[in-house]
């Protein structure tokens, strides 16, 4: 079964992110073509990187790191809850992906973002840094807007229309994933030749 994470990106005291993952978790539990599981990086407490190997040579040194890797590796993908702070994605979320590098390799990820422009800027900034990483992303995103669907900029309340693009989103993402697992799995193409 494809397993994919849901990445809470903001650590925020009064965050309005995790309200926006619990109804992306809700939404998905409808479906029966892939695992998904909520992670929130205020449960993944990274320090600002501080391995003194590149991670891309997968030569961790801390406990935290390690444990980071074993959550992130067992995915075939990705959905980042993100918001947008400064035209761009939280620091915490830019640090917990820049820990690691072959954990994302050859996957496929996925935007739900929220702000004053509905976390648009933070998702084309995501887009650039999973490319570096060899992540697909899929096109359908979500943008939520403070202004539309949060009651008082506080109180998440999605138009019932953004259930249908989540749906896109979700069919794009697992088609994704469960192509590029024969790019992680070669063997499994040879199974299918």
């Amino acid at each position: 079964m494809t397993k994919i994470a849901i990445i809470l990106g903001s650590t925020r005291p009064g965050r309005n992110g995790k309200q926006v993952a619990d109804w992306v978790l809700q939404q998905a539990a409808q479906r029966d073509d892939a695992e998904f599981e909520l992670v929130d990086l205020a449960d993944y407490p990274l320090p600002h990187l501080d391995e003194p190997m590149p991670p891309a040579m997968g030569r961790y040194q801390h406990d935290h790191t390690r444990e980071w890797s074993d959550k992130i590796s067992g995915f075939d993908g990705y959905i980042f809850v993100t918001p947008e702070y400064n035209h761009s994605t939280s620091g915490v979320l830019k640090n917990a992906i820049d820990y690691l590098h072959t954990e994302w390799n050859n996957k496929a990820a996925a935007f739900v973002g929220y702000g004053g422009v509905g976390g648009a800027r933070a998702i084309e900034h995501l887009r650039l840094v999973l490319a570096e990483l060899q992540v697909a992303t899929a096109r359908q995103t979500l943008t939520l807007s403070l202004m539309t669907e949060f009651e008082n900029f506080q109180t998440f309340a999605p138009g019932d229309y953004q259930a249908d693009f989540l749906n896109t989103l979700f069919d794009q993402l697992i088609t994704w994933a469960n192509a590029l697992e024969t790019v992680r799995n070669p063997e499994l193409a040879e199974l299918a030749a």
